[in-house]
């Protein structure tokens, strides 16, 4: 008999979440485990991989935040089907997943945290704690997330660490001048690359005042966010009144970042918190030098000065010194690229990442068939 095992999150959106979602439902065995994917509030782009690849996605359809309906929906597909393992991923899934699966008597119950989130309040947390009793592991992708839930009361002996998976590069098909021809940036300068939904967690203000120390240092860097989100108008603004569009430019959603990254010169990431970064994950499989805040979800990836640069939080200044340095000393930010898509090559493939999930659910499975 297959293991049924059904992966509860709130969307399909072009997150890293739902990426590695889709890539665990896609890649699981097909001869030994049928897995369903149920989307808590509504569809989203990724849904379309899922969808060709023969994958079930159920959309439930929760209108607020304490949709009672949405539970007792959610509830019956679950009692019909009666899946083995429910895996539930990000708050709202992990909180009306989790419920609607021990209603509906699932014997095993997984929740997934991906992030170090400071915005839950008491009550976010109590609702964490209460339902980590009712299941049987949290998966995770980084350490650091480990730690911020315990500090919360959740054991760590709960929690079994994923490191997130990628799938391997294919070969570049543009070279470096098509590259700068498409982001619009001459093609004398040097190009620093930042990739990301336009929020402030990853605090952007920080990158801009950065580039522009950065450029009237050298005279020659461009900095390419590259992006969409709610603080797109307000950053936007903020670049005009420190600096020009010839240091920072924004260009939006992309679809072809992977054609992109290996032509950047640097890249950059300054989040006050993160789980672990996909966007960073996929500029060290490009061999490229990346200068990352330091923070749990980015030292899990960067071992400083051998993998690329760690700078603390907010300090723009050690942000652009770092990227001076390496811009100077073009062989040590060659040494630290090539290091960092070795480690991301051994480390971070995409069927290390669904092994491991699928050991997890075999194991938890027999557990509680032993009991």
């Amino acid at each position: 008999m297959k293991l049924r095992i059904a992966l509860i999150i709130p969307t399909m959106d072009q997150g890293g979440a739902e990426k590695q979602l889709a890539l665990l439902a896609e890649n699981l065995p097909r001869d030994e485990f049928d897995v369903r994917v149920y989307l808590l509030t509504r569809d989203g782009p990724r849904s379309g991989s899922l969808r060709d690849s023969g994958i079930p996605v159920t959309v439930i359809g929760k209108r607020f935040k304490a949709d009672p309906t949405a539970l007792f929906r959610l509830r019956r597909l679950l009692k019909n089907w009666s899946p083995d393992v429910v895996h539930t991923w990000l708050f709202a899934a992990n909180s009306f997943g989790r419920t609607a699966a021990v209603m509906a008597k699932v014997p095993v119950v997984i929740a997934s945290e991906r992030c170090v989130d400071p915005w839950k309040s008491w009550w976010h947390f109590w609702i964490d704690r209460v339902l980590a009793r009712r299941s049987a592991a949290i998966t995770t992708n980084s350490s650091g997330v480990v730690g911020f839930y315990a500090d919360h009361g959740i054991s760590p002996d709960l929690f079994h660490v994923i490191p997130n998976g990628i799938p391997d590069r294919s070969a570049t098909s543009i070279t470096r001048q098509q590259a700068l021809e498409r982001l619009g940036v001459s093609a004398d300068r040097k190009l620093v690359l930042a990739v990301g939904r336009l929020w402030p967690q990853k605090r952007y203000r920080d990158l801009i005042w950065a580039a522009e120390l950065l450029a009237c240092t050298r005279s020659d860097t461009t900095l390419v966010v590259i992006g969409d989100g709610p603080q797109k108008a307000e950053l936007l603004r903020f670049r005009d009144a420190v600096t020009i569009p010839e240091h920072v430019c924004f260009v939006g959603q992309r679809d072809d970042v992977p054609e992109l990254l290996p032509h950047a010169d640097l890249f950059w990431i300054g989040s006050e918190y993160e789980g672990q970064s996909n966007a960073v994950i996929e500029a060290m499989q490009a061999g490229r030098p990346v200068i990352a805040s330091e923070i749990p979800g980015n030292r899990d990836l960067i071992r400083h000065d051998e993998t690329g640069r760690l700078v603390p939080v907010g300090d723009r200044a050690a942000l652009a010194r770092e990227s001076l340095d390496l811009l100077e000393h073009p062989e040590t930010a060659e040494r630290l690229g090539e290091a960092a898509r070795k480690r991301i090559h051994e480390d971070f493939s995409v069927e290390k990442m669904v092994q491991r999930h699928a050991q997890l659910y075999r194991q938890l499975r027999w557990q509680s068939e032993s009991r």
